[in-house]
């Protein structure tokens, strides 16, 4: 391989750890992914090892830096991470006090609702721009601190660190010598404030959080430490972004009306308001993004919980498909979904319901139900959560979206984005890499480094993409989505 210059960058998601060598052409030299094995002890909660998300991480860089003879070159380490994910361990040990509660996990909605009751919502809202959900980080917090034996005591002492995932590699891949997370994995947790960029006292004291767990915070362009041993070792870590942020500047969404949606797991489409923090009347998150300057830059955002993981469920859950490529073909097969409607609300109705209680449903079975319908109909239900965002976010800015910028896993299913193009009505575009999160996180680490001059060279280099137009009419486009608001009505 010539003599270049590389970001490393590490993508830990819900369900995988992906290591991603970039050049400075912007192109993926080398790539390695690891699967990671989710908990469920309980309906409704969700966990996984932190262990198994650090030892993943040390898989995939490994095999990455085998496939390629690029380690000199290397400029840095890039993190992007599943968002508010929750981890406390012991500062002295670095062994983590109970297993990470993921972001999907539930078991904080009777916490939730009681907080609700006593009005800390209105405060949370007011200087998050978050709802209080068991989604985000702090109730996770306070439930290992009151659960786990004299955890609570131990924090107030100093003795644990609080990180989302971003914090927890950081904290294992500098030794321990760095406890540091961005604006963007901050403002994700409840605790911080998205005006002051600083963790709030007020939010501290109502959500029961000691502020001697919390790591310091900084801008996602940052050297944030210097990896201490192993391969990698003297090497910085130089940008570290929430994965839908991440994905944001992946598609160099950096001025206000531009959209992204990411198909993961779960569905985020995030909408650039620019210098303007928007108030969603419409169940909307207001969140920090990241952005070339030191100026705040607010988005408005929408999170689906169940996407990708839909057709996972149709895969390993129903045993309709043998592998996820197969949910385009069978969708195919059908001119229609034959009435069927799919409400995939697994663990409930994310934005812009936001109903911890619903559960999923499939409505419109008659004797005439093939497979290819139920699978079809899965599909179109991941179209139509992301319309409802697009609704809401309309109703919040008085702007329609006139182009969605995608990315994710199951953005590559061309059945998926046509349909959401013809749902939407709008033109949805697809890059050449989908791999944007990762991308992403690799800009920001190779603009703090010097890999990159600035954004302009990042935008030169964004071709190949595809772009799907609607071809779905007007009447057509208003009745299907009468049948699921009607569908989704049912199940809450």
């Amino acid at each position: 391989m010539p003599t270049s210059n590389y970001i490393l960058s590490i993508d830990q998601g819900t369900t995988s750890t992906t290591a991603m060598l970039v050049d400075q052409q912007g192109g993926v030299v080398a790539q390695a992914r690891a699967e990671l094995q989710l908990d469920y002890p309980r309906s409704g909660w969700v966990e996984c090892d932190p262990e198994q998300i650090w030892q993943t991480t040390q898989q995939t860089i490994a095999r990455v830096l085998r496939q390629t003879a690029a380690r000199a070159g290397i400029m840095a380490l890039a993190i992007t991470n599943q968002r508010e994910t929750s981890i406390v361990w012991d500062r002295r040990t670095g062994k983590a006090i109970h297993p990470a509660i993921v972001w999907q996990c539930r078991r904080t909605a009777d916490m939730c609702a009681t907080l609700k009751q006593r009005g800390v919502e209105e405060l949370v809202r007011a200087k998050t721009g978050l709802v209080l959900d068991p989604y985000f980080s702090a109730t996770k917090i306070a439930w290992l601190l009151d659960q786990v034996e004299g955890a609570r005591a131990r924090a107030e002492r100093g003795e644990l660190a609080f990180g989302t995932v971003d914090t927890w590699l950081l904290w294992r891949l500098t030794a321990g010598k760095v406890h540091k997370t961005d604006y963007t994995n901050a403002s994700r947790t409840l605790l911080f404030n998205i005006d002051t960029l600083r963790w709030d006292e007020d939010l501290l004291h109502s959500l029961r959080v000691p502020a001697a767990l919390l790591p310091e915070v900084s801008s996602s362009m940052a050297i944030f430490g210097m990896i201490e041993a192993g391969p990698l070792g003297g090497i910085p870590v130089a940008g570290i972004a929430g994965d839908q942020q991440a994905a944001m500047f992946g598609q160099l969404c950096l001025r206000a009306g531009m959209a992204k949606n990411t198909y993961g797991t779960g569905c985020f489409l995030v909408l650039h308001t620019g210098s303007q923090r928007v108030c969603s009347r419409r169940g909307l998150l207001t969140t920090l993004v990241c952005q070339p300057s030191s100026t705040p830059a607010y988005a408005l955002e929408g999170s689906v919980f169940v996407a990708g993981a839909a057709v996972q469920w149709l895969r390993d859950g129903l045993g309709l498909i043998k592998t996820s490529a197969e949910a385009e073909t069978a969708a195919r097969q059908v001119d229609d979904s034959h009435g069927v409607t799919v409400v995939p609300a697994f663990t409930g109705l994310g934005a812009p319901y936001w109903d911890a209680a619903a559960r999923g449903a499939i409505f419109g079975l008659t004797r005439g139900t093939r497979r290819e319908h139920v699978i079809r109909a899965t599909l179109e239900a991941i179209a139509l959560q992301v319309a409802d965002v697009a609704e809401a976010m309309a109703t919040d800015t008085g702007t329609q979206i006139q182009c969605l910028r995608v990315d994710g896993g199951a953005a590559v299913n061309d059945f998926l984005m046509q349909f959401q193009a013809d749902i939407l009505g709008v033109e949805v575009e697809r890059p050449r890499c989908i791999e944007t999160t990762a991308l992403g996180a690799a800009y920001l680490a190779g603009l703090t480094t010097g890999m990159w001059q600035d954004v302009a060279e990042l935008e030169a280099q964004r071709t190949g993409m595809r772009l799907f137009s609607p071809q779905m009419g007007a009447e057509a486009r208003a009745n299907k989505l009468a049948q699921w608001k009607t569908a989704v009505q049912r199940v809450r």
